[in-house]
């Protein structure tokens, strides 16, 4: 795959791909805009070097219709205070006039595109719809590692039409992931929380692979055992003491969790411990947050609500990395191709 090193982007149109697709509560607020700032070094590189930054993202899901609430106008307003720079949104992301308005630019500007889900051919995969996009660029650059598991239009159909290749973000996720899969410093430890056995199953095996121990949440373990799962490696896989369907991890399992996180040298988190929507039961994962950081290990942690709580708690940065992905993510450790890289070789 080439990165941005690879091209001259002076006076080009750089068409990227990013994941803006942030958590917003009921009123329309962002309340986590972490994929955000996360794509802000690509877009000053593309800048510093003349280029024309033209951005695309999804936001939730429209299905395939224009929803007011969903337009991209939050996420502008926030890039504008992230980059310290003047960024034009325009009211689609494709057509003739959206054309022109990218043939128009001047070096170092910067224009943002309209939510690509309001287009339903873009979660279809079309490619005439690929191509319109296309149109709108001259090198595609693909910085939205939270969405490369999935073949969407602007993520497996753009590529096909322009020179293309990966952004700063998206190239650190894959080389840190791989750290994780490939040679982690021993002992490892992943620690796998939430519930829905039937997507982590297949993540649970492949880490077992490399990790010393796998930590796992109650509601998992549960689930492991009422639907008689056979993992490949059941001697390496620790589950709380007591209950397993409590909404929080006790003491014990606390201790005997830190125990093992003391003498790591690389920690994979996925996944609360616990119900930490009420900040009743949020005291296991946030003593495990917090062992992890006080650690010696290299720690990587990644999965929407993961995220959001340890940001909540102020630590976000003080772990190793922290993935933008949530089933990319997933889907890259378990050992899937991910459609969106594949479209990049």
């Amino acid at each position: 795959m080439k990165t941005l090193e690879n091209f001259n982007v002076r006076d080009k149109r750089i068409l990227m791909r990013c994941d803006f697709n942030v958590p917003l509560d009921d009123q329309g607020n962002i309340l986590d805009d972490f994929r955000i700032s996360q794509t802000i070094p690509t877009i000053r590189y593309l800048i510093g070097k003349g280029a024309k930054a033209i951005l695309m993202s999804h936001l939730d899901d429209p299905h395939g219709k224009v929803v007011e609430s969903l337009r991209l106008d939050l996420i502008q307003k926030r890039l504008i205070e992230q980059l310290g720079l003047s960024v034009t949104k325009v009211q689609d992301c494709i057509g003739k006039k959206i054309e022109q308005s990218t043939l128009d630019m001047k070096s170092g500007e910067i224009l943002l595109l309209e939510n690509l889900r309001f287009h339903k051919e873009e979660e279809e995969g079309n490619l005439e719809f690929a191509e319109e996009l296309a149109k709108l660029g001259d090198i595609y650059i693909n910085d939205a590692f939270g969405a490369c598991h999935r073949s969407h239009a602007s993520i497996t159909g753009v590529p096909r039409y322009l020179p293309s290749g990966v952004g700063i973000l998206l190239e650190k996720e894959i080389e840190i992931l791989r750290k994780i899969t490939d040679k982690p410093e021993k002992p490892m430890i992943a620690i796998i929380g939430g519930k829905k056995v039937g997507t982590k199953a297949k993540l649970i095996d492949r880490i077992s692979e490399v990790a010393d121990n796998i930590l796992i949440g109650g509601l998992l373990k549960k689930e492991i055992e009422e639907k008689k799962i056979a993992l490949k490696y059941p001697q390496k896989i620790i589950g709380p003491l007591g209950k397993l369907d409590s909404l929080d991890i006790n003491p014990e399992t606390v201790n005997l969790f830190k125990e093992k996180i003391a003498i790591a040298r690389t920690i994979f988190w996925n996944g609360p411990l616990g119900k930490i929507e009420d900040s009743k039961f949020a005291q296991g994962t946030t003593e495990i947050a917090k062992a992890i950081i006080e650690s010696k290990a290299f720690s990587v942690v990644g999965g929407g609500e993961t995220v959001e709580f340890i940001n909540k708690l102020g630590l976000g940065g003080k772990f190793n990395h922290i993935s933008t992905g949530g089933g990319a993510m997933l889907a890259f450790l378990s050992g899937e191709e991910l459609p969106g890289l594949e479209a990049l070789r």
